[in-house]
This record gives C-alpha cells, sequence and structure tokens, in this order.
C-alpha cells in the first residue's frame, strides 16, 4: 500500500500499524498450577499436606462455613471440646448442617434431628426406633482437624497419606519477652482477608524481591523503611521444601543487610519483617490457603511482644488501612492486593514476558512440578513426614545485619 502527497508528488509506502491487539489469541493458564479442587492435579497436591482452615476460637457451638481448596465444609466445636469439620449436607436428605444445632457428643441437623460426632459418626435418628436400629451404617463425610499454634488445621488428603502435623522452630522457641499471636487478617496480602485472586499470585509474589523497590517504596511512597528502596543485589536457591531468595543492601554505616526469605512447601510464607525493627531469625510465619481457584486467604503465626502486635503490621496506604481507602486512593497508592488481583482472577501465563528478575518464580514453578510429577507417580510430596518425633522445621530466613 502506497499514498501520494499532492504537494511533491512523492509516493510514501503505507505501513500497516504493528503490535495493536487485533487477532490476540485468547490467554490461557497453568492449570495444572493453580486449580486446587477435588482431582486436579494441585488439589491433590495440597490435599496431602496439612492447612490452617481457621482460627482455634473459629470452632465453637455455632457452626461455622468454611471454603477450603474448592470445597465447603462445615466447621464446629462439640461440647466436649473437639473441633469437627464435616460436608455440609447431612447424610439423611441433604439439608445443610450450617443450621444444625452443636451439643455434648457432636452436631445434630435441624430437619430430622440426626446426630453425628466429630468423624462423622451417626450417633441418633430420633424419628426412627431405638434411636436408628441401622444408624451405624451412616456415616457422615468429614475430614481430620488438630489445633496448634492458635490455629485449627484440617488434612483433606488420602487417610493411607496422612503426614504429621508439622512443628516449626521459629514459632516454638520465644525469646525472652516473647508470646505466640495468630492472626486471620492475612498480613501481607495488603487488602482484604480474603483477596479475590488465585493462590499461586501471592505464593509467587514471595520470591519476588524486586517488587519491594519498586510497588512498596517509590511507586506508592515508602511502606516500610527507606533502607528496602535500596535495589537489592539478589541471588536464588532452591532446597528441598522451598525457594530461598537472598538480597543484599548496604546501610548508611557500610555493613550490610542480608535478608533471607523463603517460599516453602506448600504454601508457607516464610517472610521476615520489611520494617527491620527486629534482626535476626524470621519472626512469623503465614500460610496462603487456597480457598478455590479464585480467591484465597493467609493465615499467620508470629512472635510478638504484646498481643494485638501482628494486626498493627497491616500497612497503611496514605495513612488509611486498604478497606478505609477510596477507588480513587486504591488507584494511586496500589499495594500487593491491586497488583494480584489486576491480573485476573487466575493470571494469563500466556501473556507473560520473564525476564532475569523473575529467575525466583521460574524457580518455585520447577519446584511445584516436581511435586506434581511425585504425587501422580505414586510417591509423596517433598515436606511431608510420618514421624511424630521429627524435629521442628528450621528456616534460614531473617534480617541479618554483617
Amino acid at each position: 500500500m502506497s499514498a501520494v502527497l499532492p504537494a511533491q508528488g512523492r509516493v510514501i509506502p503505507i505501513v500497516p500499524d504493528q503490535g495493536t491487539a487485533y487477532g490476540r489469541p485468547a490467554p490461557t493458564h497453568r492449570a495444572d498450577l493453580t486449580h486446587v479442587g477435588p482431582g486436579t492435579p494441585m488439589g491433590e497436591l495440597l490435599r496431602r499436606y496439612w492447612h490452617p482452615i481457621g482460627m482455634a476460637a473459629d470452632a465453637n457451638a455455632t457452626p461455622r462455613q468454611v471454603r477450603v481448596l474448592g470445597e465447603d465444609l462445615i466447621l464446629f466445636r462439640d461440647g466436649q471440646g473437639r473441633p469437627g469439620l464435616v460436608y455440609p449436607h447431612c447424610a439423611h436428605r441433604g439439608t445443610s448442617l450450617y443450621y444444625g444445632k452443636v451439643e455434648e457428643r457432636g452436631i445434630r441437623c435441624c430437619y430430622h434431628g440426626w446426630l453425628f460426632d466429630v468423624q462423622g459418626h451417626c450417633m441418633d435418628q430420633p424419628c426412627e426406633p431405638d434411636g436408628g436400629r441401622a444408624r451405624d451404617k451412616v456415616r457422615q463425610p468429614w475430614y481430620p482437624v488438630q489445633e496448634l499454634y492458635g490455629l485449627i488445621w484440617a488434612y483433606m488428603g488420602p487417610p493411607e497419606k496422612k503426614p504429621v502435623l508439622p512443628r516449626y522452630e521459629c514459632l516454638d522457641v520465644l525469646d525472652e519477652g516473647e508470646l505466640l499471636e495468630a492472626d486471620d487478617s492475612s498480613i501481607g496480602g495488603g487488602g482484604p482477608q480474603v483477596i479475590p485472586c488465585n493462590w499461586l499470585q501471592h505464593y509467587e509474589n514471595l520470591v519476588d524481591p524486586f517488587h519491594v523497590v519498586i510497588l512498596h517504596s517509590s511507586f506508592s511512597g515508602t511502606q516500610f523503611v527507606p533502607e528496602m528502596a535500596q535495589m537489592p543485589q539478589v541471588t536464588w536457591e532452591t532446597h528441598e521444601t522451598g525457594v530461598r531468595t537472598i538480597s543484599l543492601r548496604t546501610l548508611a554505616d557500610g555493613r550490610t543487610l542480608r535478608r533471607v526469605s523463603e517460599a516453602g512447601l506448600p504454601t508457607l510464607r516464610v517472610i521476615p519483617s520489611p520494617r527491620l525493627g527486629r534482626f535476626g531469625r524470621v519472626e512469623s510465619l503465614g500460610w496462603v490457603l487456597p480457598i478455590d481457584d479464585h480467591s484465597f486467604r493467609i493465615y499467620v503465626v508470629g512472635r510478638v511482644r504484646e498481643a494485638g502486635e501482628l494486626r498493627r503490621m497491616r500497612t497503611r496506604m496514605n495513612g488509611k488501612l486498604w478497606e478505609e481507602m477510596s477507588e480513587a486512593e486504591h488507584q494511586q497508592f496500589p499495594n500487593d492486593v491491586e497488583a494480584m488481583v489486576s491480573q485476573g482472577v487466575i493470571a494469563k501465563h500466556s501473556e507473560e514476558h520473564l525476564a532475569t528478575s523473575d529467575r525466583g518464580i521460574v524457580m518455585l514453578r520447577r519446584l511445584l512440578q516436581k511435586q506434581l510429577d511425585a504425587v501422580r507417580e505414586g510417591r509423596d510430596p517433598a515436606g511431608v513426614h510420618f514421624d511424630p518425633e521429627a524435629p521442628a522445621v528450621r528456616f534460614e530466613a531473617g534480617n541479618w545485619v554483617v
């Protein structure tokens, strides 16, 4: 195609616009890494681990609806103090146990009064002769739960593969004056309790130290401390149960800040405080809980010096918590939640252009793929163990001055 300029009589070729969005192929995502429902590759992998599904106080005499790994469940605590996690629809006629009544021995359905204990055994059928002569043949689907660190943990995988609920050295060993605190406000997510995008978008964020310099230190102003605005020298290491990020920064006094963080299996958030108020080993752990393919939340347990300290760590932008900000302020002062959620409910992996600063993300995806392969081949994934006497898990994460 060409055109003639009338004044000069010259012929100038017209080049079509290049790189427009027209004809762009439909984006795709890594379903094997993102989908968490029963029977999916990642769903089956995650079901080989224990996950926190609520605070200890969430299990009480009022049935509570919880959604975990794409499954809707009911959490309660019976009159003997035992927490229970059951399938929501009563095995009799399907009425939701959310409307049930918690009693000494379990939870009773509101429709015909069938009573189930925390392991799903049918204990009573009041409309049947003798309380249900065949009640032993009925079992309400349930999942094993345990309490640890102020959280309720559930195992939702194959019963014969149930591992030991792990303990963690950074939470078991308290320094003088410290106490342990659990929090459910999704600290580290930068926004609401439930964040409306896929869990992997936050999990990969854990091995991306460069966004701290841009998003958290310059684009939206200094969210943490000025030292975090310095572009670090970064290396990554893959180990059996995670990917470790080592970031080096030179402090004003000439010393070096060696900051080590980790993304651990299955969803562990091992990030030392970016506010640098304390140095040494990591102070808290977070677990990224996939609610379903399109939402997640974070439970955090940490060593603190006074109650409420964890929640006070929540980031304030323009002097406000996320939920206090207007939409205009969210646009002007974006945080992690805006960066993650705006990728879409599931990030469009086919449209990515990964660079050298994304090496940690590539390593983390490879580590996850390795675990998917292990489960598919009938092996145990990394990080699960079956010895109750196994030592507590220890991390190298922390802020260190050298």
